[in-house]
Parts: C-alpha cells; structure tokens; sequence
C-alpha cells in the first residue's frame, strides 16, 4: 500500500548475454512510494558504480525531502529534481576526482507515487510505459541524438531503430545537463493500469507490441517482469536488460 493506492510490484535485472557485469540498477521502495531504474555507462566498473550512486542518492534524497503527503505539485516536482540534481553533482565530482571514474554516467527513470498521483520522467533514454484499456504509451522521453533527430523531421521512428547514434545521449546522469529538470508527468492511475519501467535492454529486443502483449498477459508483476526480460533476452538485445512492472489494484 501507498498512501490509498494499492500497487503490487515485481523487478528483474540480469547481465544478458553480451556483457560482462551488469551496469544497470534498479530499486523500490520497500512501502511503494518509488520505483528507479538506472543504466550506467563508462566502462570496467564506472557505470555500474554510476547506476549504484544514482540509485542510492535519489533514494535518500527522496526520503528526507519529499513529502508523500502532499498535493501541490509546486512542492512535489522540484523535491524531485533536486533530488536527481544532487544525484548527478555528485556522480560528476567523483567522475573528475577519480580517474577510474572519469566520464561515468547513468540515465535514470522514476515512478513516484505522491498521495495518490504518480510523478512519472527521468534523465536518459531508460524508458517508464504505461498499459492502459489495451494501449502502450511511452510516458518518458529519450535524451537520445536519434529521439533529437526524428523530432526535427531527419530520420523516421523507424530508421532511429538501427541508427548508428541511438544510444548517443546528450542528456544523463554524470554531465551539467542531467541537473536540467525531469519534468514529470502527472497521472491518475486507474485500476487495471500497468506500468513498466526499463533500461534499453528492454527496448533492444522488444518492440512496443511485443511489450504490450506480455505485459498484457501476466497478472502477477512479478512474473511479467521475469517474462519481458526473457523476451528482451531471447530477442536479440545487446545489453544489460531491466525491468520493473507495477500493477495498480
């Protein structure tokens, strides 16, 4: 339970079968007030320290500071990017304080359920989708150079697919412009409504259908989140894969 909602969750993260640790991160909150995924980038240990650092700030910064109470969005949305700002000036101080960290980054996507409202944005091109009466709707937008692209009309949605810049980002975790804002979304949620929320791994191997299919077919979040990863697994992706689903009763 969450304040009145009642959401039910599950969460999976694996390594997949081209990568050698597992840079992505993912946390809920034990109460269900949030839910974080983060994707790390660097090489050898640094983004996998850069997901973990995002994580863990994000989550005491969200603790201490916002109010799960209140209803003024005015409060609620700047106690959210602060808490992602703080998150990236420290991944940025690490990243020039230490040269194994030097140019460490990670995206990052929340859902964050305030007195019955989900906040729902993030830094990056890690994704937040929502499966309402039969429809998938991203809800996030990607800081991605191909997402930049299609918006001013060069390439099509469908050519973004194997563009060789899709996972360039000009926004994340780790750089001046990941303290820019997260610019949440405010829904309503509605019962029956399913979220998911993903590092690219997901993405990589699964098409908006395959998502809304599966995440269709599972009742139990938990086993749907172990099913769209075995999906994203089996169809093809490259990376780290994550996925966590929450349900709302």
């Amino acid at each position: 339970m969450a304040g009145k909602l009642q959401l039910e969750w599950g969460s999976v993260s694996i390594t997949g079968n081209f990568r050698e640790n597992n840079e992505d991160n993912c946390f809920v909150d034990p109460d269900g007030r949030y839910f974080l995924v983060a994707d790390g980038m660097g090489g050898q240990s640094a983004g996998e320290k850069a997901s973990q650092l995002a994580i863990e700030l994000v989550s005491e910064r969200l603790n201490k500071s916002l109010d799960f109470s209140s209803d003024d969005p005015a409060k609620i949305i700047p106690a959210i990017d602060n808490a992602v700002s703080h998150a990236n000036g420290e991944i940025m101080a690490l990243g020039e304080l230490d040269p194994s960290y030097h140019n460490m980054g990670t995206t990052i996507v929340f859902v964050t359920s305030v007195n019955s409202t989900l906040y729902i944005g993030g830094v990056g091109d890690s994704r937040v989708y929502l499966l309402r009466d039969g429809k998938l709707k991203q809800l996030t937008k990607d800081h991605s150079l191909t997402q930049a692209l299609i918006e001013a009309g060069t390439i099509s949605a469908e050519e973004a697919t194997t563009h060789r810049y899709k996972n360039v980002l000009y926004r994340y975790l780790g750089t001046k412009e990941g303290s820019n804002g997260t610019e949440p979304k405010r829904i309503t949620p509605q019962t029956g409504d399913r979220l998911m929320l993903c590092s690219d791994g997901v993405t990589d191997g699964l098409d908006d259908g395959a998502i809304s299919h599966l995440l269709a077919g599972e009742d139990d979040p938990q086993q749907a989140a172990a099913t769209l990863v075995s999906a994203a697994e089996a169809g093809g992706s490259k990376d780290n894969i994550t996925c966590v689903v929450i349900h709302v009763k």
